[in-house]
């Protein structure tokens, strides 16, 4: 079935020509125009990749630093003991904890965006919470198990964003906030196409990036033309 949307909505996604590929300028000026909500809405990055998802040597997956942040304020939990649950509490961490935090999870704890472990905690967060935490595991790829578990969570914190290929072979990623100038946001853009370019697969053929699509919470989505957001570098 098709969603309805509403008439405030139908008025500013009619300013969108969704058979144009914008210029990023234009692209980035046409979501925050369309924002309509009350809130600071967050302006999200939609990549469409010419890759198979089902087959593991074309996976996408990294992280970057966003240059300008992503305007959120992320809750960090940190799985550590001694000296590093030390360095994770005064380098920002909302909660930091051993067995105790295990427990909190499986007792129905999810207030928290992302969570973070040092090496030796891995095998009974694992063990316990692996269904739990699902996407939001720790994981060596997106840097959220390392031994500097103080400088992943400033990092975090600062903006880190990790990228990942959905089963259609989209990349949904945070790029910032309505709120954020022209210029901060297509720095931002910039900086994640260049990452998920360097990331492109030997095994991939043809087309690499199909599509890209910027759209803040409540607005339209507006494509943008790669190779002109490429020859803004």
């Amino acid at each position: 079935m098709a969603q309805k949307h509403g008439k405030k909505y139908r008025e500013v996604a009619a300013r969108v020509d969704r058979a144009t590929l914008y210029s990023p300028a234009d692209a980035i000026d046409l979501v925050k125009t369309t924002a309509r909500a009350k809130f600071d809405e967050t302006i999200e990055a939609h990549i469409r990749l010419g890759v198979d998802p089902k087959k593991s040597d074309q996976n996408v997956r990294g992280t970057i630093l966003l240059p300008h942040g992503t305007g959120r304020s992320v809750r960090v939990i940190a799985f550590a003991r001694g000296d590093k649950a030390k360095d994770a509490e005064a380098a920002g961490a909302d909660v930091v904890g051993e067995q105790d935090l295990i427990d909190r999870v499986k007792a129905g704890f999810t207030d928290f965006d992302v969570a973070v472990a040092t090496p030796d905690m891995m095998a009974a967060v694992g063990a316990n919470l692996g269904r739990i935490l699902a996407q939001k595991m720790p994981n060596p790829k997106s840097g959220t198990v390392t031994p500097n578990i103080g400088n992943a969570i400033r990092d975090i914190k600062a903006g880190k964003v990790e990228y990942r290929l959905d089963k259609t072979a989209i990349i949904h990623t945070i790029v910032g906030r309505v709120s954020f100038d022209a210029a901060k946001l297509t720095e931002n853009v910039s900086v994640l196409l260049d990452a998920v370019v360097r990331a492109k697969p030997a095994a991939a053929k043809g087309t690499y990036i199909k599509s890209i699509t910027l759209a803040s919470t409540m607005g339209p989505g507006v494509k943008v033309d790669p190779n002109r957001l490429k020859a803004t570098h």
